[in-house]
């Protein structure tokens, strides 16, 4: 038996293609039946949950099933709320005469590499940090295994980033109240250093100095929650889904060892699409004798994994009946 769903996180990823989709709503749905109250999210910039399920889906949560809801995360939604959010913060803090400057500054941000994997984590970490949550388990239909783990990474990016602003603003602020001991106050001819010391202890220079280190220490904290959590393997747990095929076998075992190097546990790998025993004809034959191979690879390569098989269904896999009929495989499988 798999203990992934008697977690509080599952992260579902993989190459682009294999059924990670699938696999994540048949998964929520399996937990769903158990009594669980789950949210499955779709973190993918080209989303099909809400194909999967054949509901209209958006960023909000929306109720799928008794005990399970669903949504897909508008990356660009995000960037533009994260980046209103960033604007009113810096309101307070700027002078009159730069707004505009801050403006264009903001929609140049809005195009910068990295912008939207820095919205969706923010999005993401609020969710996973979420003191009012009101569900068990949240399973998170991840984007193609190279924007995960750059996703993953962000924590740490992050805080170095923030550690540098604030020592940044540390020493502006220092600056800030230099400049104002030595500018003469109005009706003065020159500036005395110790007048005043509790009109100086706030100024506008200290207000604006401490609203800033505020806003970058709960960020901070935010992505350091979230990435303590991603770590700690009775929270959290990574399912790799792959096919019997070259290039997902490839870009899996690479996956696994760098999720490995930083910590993030991972519980197993589900071989998706492999070819039914009954299935009949000199193509599936042949096709059946190459996966063989891929199959023993996957064994070798992941042996320190659990490596359960799905098997290649006869039609496409939209809505819940057939979703209902996968989720009982993988139950049978030991999830």
């Amino acid at each position: 038996m798999f203990d992934l769903l008697s977690r509080k996180l599952v992260w579902v990823g993989g190459k682009g293609g294999v059924g990670k989709t699938t696999v994540s709503a048949a998964l929520a749905i399996l937990a769903a039946e158990r009594g669980q109250r789950c949210l499955v999210v779709s973190t993918d910039p080209a989303h099909s949950l809400g194909d999967v399920f054949a509901r209209e889906l958006d960023d909000q949560p929306r109720r799928i099933l008794p005990n399970l809801d669903a949504m897909e995360i508008d990356p660009d939604a995000e960037v533009d709320s994260h980046l209103k959010r960033v604007m009113e913060q810096m309101k307070g803090f700027a002078a009159p005469e730069m707004l505009g400057e801050l403006k264009r500054q903001m929609q140049l941000t809005r195009q910068s590499p990295g912008t939207q994997e820095a919205a969706l984590l923010e999005r993401i970490a609020r969710l996973i940090n979420d003191p009012a949550s009101a569900y068990d388990l949240i399973i998170f239909d991840t984007a193609p295994i190279g924007h995960t783990l750059r996703l993953l990474s962000l924590p740490e990016a992050m805080a170095a980033w923030t550690d540098g602003l604030l020592s940044h603003n540390r020493k502006s602020a220092e600056l800030g109240k230099v400049l104002q001991h030595l500018t003469p106050k109005a009706g003065r001819d020159v500036a005395t250093p110790f007048d005043d010391p509790e009109q100086d202890s706030l100024s506008t220079v200290d207000r604006r100095s401490r609203d800033v280190a505020k806003t970058l220490m709960d960020r901070r904290r935010l992505f350091h929650q979230a990435r303590r959590k991603l770590e700690d393997p009775a929270i959290s747990g990574f399912l790799f889904v792959m096919t019997p095929e070259r290039l997902p076998i490839l870009e899996t075992v690479r996956a696994v060892a760098t999720l490995a190097e930083v910590g993030i546990p991972v519980v197993a790998t589900l071989v998706n699409r492999v070819i039914p025993e009954q299935a009949d004809g000199d193509f599936l034959r042949r096709r059946r004798e190459q996966e063989a191979v891929y199959l023993q690879r996957i064994d070798t390569e992941l042996s320190q994994l659990p490596r359960p098989r799905l098997p290649w269904l006869e039609t496409d896999v939209q809505g819940l009946e057939i979703l209902q009929s996968i989720a009982q495989r993988l139950a049978a499988l030991g999830f």
